[in-house]
């Protein structure tokens, strides 16, 4: 970025931040993110400098799916290093609610601060970092900028980029380029994804294809079955194929009860993206004829075969995927986007999924071609794929042995990123 681009962005990201301020607070507040540590946005932290691990990696990610993927990468170090030291910075409520409650001992949990220079150069005297990786292609400018004065090398991991962000960035790659220029090592998911980085700017040998850390298997594996929830799934009827709607968004939990309905027998559970949503999600499927349990107030259904379940919770998405006799992928429906088909996959669950789902290219069209997911386009598609797929045994087998074979290309992807930036900046 040059000296004049980034003077503009300076000038005009405290505007931004004005403008958007309000809004934001408001969906920190609903998801219970507003406390005393969100002033570590603004550089305030609630420890003395001099009590700081200082010479560490500060590993930037943004929300739940990025933390994830940051959690993998540490967990994995650690076993190579156990005295390696990390700074794990997220930037939503939720991501930093994740992070705290999964991180392993000794490692720093922090709020990121915002792109301001004062800001950033407080963060980098406070904890004098030797490595930045940033997570999933979150590219901050002055942050960058900071980090190259102090030449600090900056990775990125698990970088994806679709062809429609490559054409943004070519079009101002006079401004983008500088930035993307400073950048020592980036890890893409696949070959098509690191030809783009190279072409908007990124050094052509500083970009190699590990595969996509968000679908290493062999650092996570399925989930496990736990006995509360085949107790809670029971109470709704023994025996019934469970239909799980996963990260669910606005309007997919009423369409995916609403095609479960039609399959006989069959048992809707929903899990929405965001658990503070459990209001407006319950208020639907009571409009669209439902009677509705909550995961946070469990009871037994009044009537179990108009029942749906709701699981407003956090973190328990993998569990719930491993009961589950088909999954539906929220945010393909309504959406835009999708959600991460992975899990499901890796529980060997068949996968249904809407048009939607570019944010796991070139997954999802490797999938597609293998016909290892259904893929529908309305709700009536939708509860016609569910009884084809429950109805079918067959047809479930090859889904799930074709969709494992494809997302196992992706094994190795973590030992493979951890030994570049290893070499990048040794300890």
């Amino acid at each position: 970025m040059t000296l004049a681009a980034r003077m503009l962005y300076n000038i005009l990201l405290p505007v931004f931040c004005l403008i958007a301020g309000p809004g934001w607070i408001l969906r920190m507040a609903r998801r219970g993110g507003l406390g005393p540590r969100l002033w570590e946005r603004l550089g305030c932290y609630d420890r003395p400098p001099e009590f700081e691990s200082s010479g560490g990696v500060y590993v930037h990610a943004v929300s739940v799916g990025e933390v994830m993927m940051a959690l993998k990468l540490i967990d994995a170090w650690r076993r190579h290093d156990p005295e390696e030291q990390f700074v794990l910075a997220a930037t939503t409520s939720t991501g930093f609610q994740l992070a705290e409650a999964k991180v392993p001992e000794g490692v720093r949990v922090i709020y990121s601060p915002v792109d301001f220079p004062i800001l950033i150069g407080r963060l980098i005297r406070r904890f004098e970092p030797r490595l930045i990786v940033l997570v999933d292609s979150e590219l901050w400018p002055n942050l960058l900028f900071a980090a190259e004065r102090r030449q600090i090398p900056v990775a990125l991991i698990n970088a994806r980029l679709s062809p429609r962000s490559a054409r943004r960035y070519a079009r101002f790659k006079a401004v983008t380029g500088p930035m993307l220029g400073r950048l020592k090592l980036v890890c893409a998911q696949a070959g098509e994804h690191a030809e783009l980085w190279r072409e908007i700017g990124v050094r052509r040998d500083a970009v190699e294809v590990t595969g996509s850390v968000k679908f290493d298997a062999d650092e996570t594996g399925a989930g496990t079955k736990r006995e509360e929830f085949a107790a809670m799934l029971k109470a709704f009827g023994g025996g019934r194929p469970i239909v799980l709607g996963a990260s669910t968004h606005a309007g997919e939990e009423a369409m995916v009860a609403r095609a479960v309905r039609t399959v006989p027998g069959a048992l809707a559970v929903v899990l929405p993206r965001h658990a503070e949503r459990r209001h407006e999600v319950k208020r639907d499927l009571e409009q669209a004829g439902f009677e509705v349990v909550l995961r946070s107030g469990f009871r037994k259904p009044e009537e179990a075969s108009g029942a749906v379940f709701v699981v407003d919770s956090t973190g328990e998405l993998r569990d719930w995927t491993a009961h589950a006799d088909v999954v539906v992928i929220g945010k393909s429906l309504l959406g835009m986007g999708g959600q991460n088909p992975a899990e499901a996959i890796e529980a060997k669950v068949p996968v249904v999924c809407g048009r939607s789902m570019g944010n796991f290219e070139p997954l999802i069209s490797q999938l597609r071609a293998a016909e290892a997911v259904r893929t529908v386009d309305d709700e009536t598609a939708l509860g016609e794929a569910i009884g084809d797929v429950l109805g079918h045994a067959r047809l479930r087998t090859e889904m799930i042995r074709d969709a494992d074979r494809i997302l196992r290309t992706h094994n190795g992807a973590t030992a493979r990123t951890l030994v570049l930036l290893l070499g990048l900046a040794p300890r």
